[in-house]
């Protein structure tokens, strides 16, 4: 990898900014099925992987993820195309390592849950999700990924098994658990199992997805406290309220808007930036971002954290708009407040 400052490195400077919610945008651009989501665009249609890349790159994200989240011999079954999983795994990660090396990017190679893990048929599940992530994990080293994620993770035993396989190709490793109920699947506190992940070698722990800022935000600030070590969070780009603190739980006039009409609920680029400031604030070291991520974002997220990033050369100055221009400074417009006149 050349001269290339590696993730720990990196974290040792100050945060990393890490775009993640590749399968929700490439959906809504028409390139994934939603129901099965599985990244069958990175064989179909490389070029649209590419240039999600290559945007999140612009906008400030350190590392490009390798579209391989539900790219395993499981999900592969299910849509026919299990004979065409490797080579999914592996261009996945070409894809990103091209992108990257236009940049400073890091690549990582990326498993997450599984859908097959029960922690009360542990010996047979573990054993079935241990070969998966092998498989994957195995391609991607092949490939030269910098980092592996593991992500989504409702059970601590799944998340365990994915660490030990990182640990095992001999990795960086980033944990970040999924966070739909108030604890893991197995019973665990969030902020207990990113311990135990801790003490078991994990570089970097936390949450990501279902959550929004705002109820992801409380817990990690348990973990922070909890854990010494790397701390990640990448809530989802929804409003999620106390009420309602996941975005599977969100309701528009009484019907389930996920996972595909969670439109109303998007959080501007100027309420992303408010979280990577805060979280910055709070000591977490792996600021991101998940499903509902588009670049506008990212980008806001970078400039929060006081970056100017190759995107920033087309940030809003509002003040050159023909009919609101003269208006920006206004105080009963305090969301263009911050903005480069």
């Amino acid at each position: 990898m050349g001269n290339k400052i590696g993730l720990l490195e990196r974290l040792e400077k100050g945060p990393v900014l890490v775009a993640e919610g590749y399968v929700f945008e490439l959906e809504r651009r028409g390139h994934i099925k939603a129901g099965p989501f599985v990244s069958e665009v990175v064989l179909d249609y490389p070029e649209a992987v590419k240039m999600l890349h290559r945007e999140f790159l612009w906008a400030g994200s350190e590392v490009m993820v390798a579209l391989t989240y539900y790219a395993h011999r499981d999900k592969l079954r299910v849509i026919g195309r299990e004979e065409e999983l490797e080579a999914l795994n592996r261009q996945a990660v070409q894809l990103a390592q091209e992108v990257a090396a236009e940049g400073d990017a890091l690549v990582a190679g990326n498993i997450s849950n599984t859908w097959v893990y029960d922690h009360t048929q542990h010996d047979e599940t573990s054993r079935l999700v241990r070969e998966m992530y092998e498989e994957q994990v195995g391609w991607a080293v092949d490939e030269g990924v910098d980092l592996v994620i593991a992500e989504t993770l409702s059970y601590l035993g799944e998340a365990l098994i994915a660490l030990e396989v990182i640990k095992q190709a001999g990795l960086p490793s980033v944990i970040t658990l999924g966070s739909v109920p108030d604890q893991t699947q197995d019973g665990y506190p969030y902020e207990e199992a990113c311990k135990i992940l801790v003490d078991n070698g994990a570089d970097v722990v936390g949450l990501n997805c279902s959550r929004g800022p705002w109820t992801l935000l409380p817990i990690v600030e348990r973990i922070r406290k909890a854990v010494d070590g790397y701390v990640a969070a990448l809530p989802v780009a929804y409003r999620t309220t106390e009420a309602h603190p996941t975005m599977q739980s969100l309701r528009e006039q009484g019907q389930r808007s996920f996972p595909i009409a969670l439109d109303p609920f998007a959080h501007t680029r100027f309420e992303m930036a408010d979280f990577a400031a805060q979280a910055r604030e709070l000591g977490v070291n792996y600021i991101g971002i998940c499903c509902g991520a588009a670049p506008h974002h990212v980008r806001a997220m970078a400039e929060a954290l006081g970056r100017e990033v190759p995107a920033s050369r087309y940030s809003p100055d509002l003040s050159l708009h023909p009919m609101i221009g003269s208006q920006v400074k206004a105080k009963d417009q305090p969301f263009l407040e911050g903005w480069k006149d």
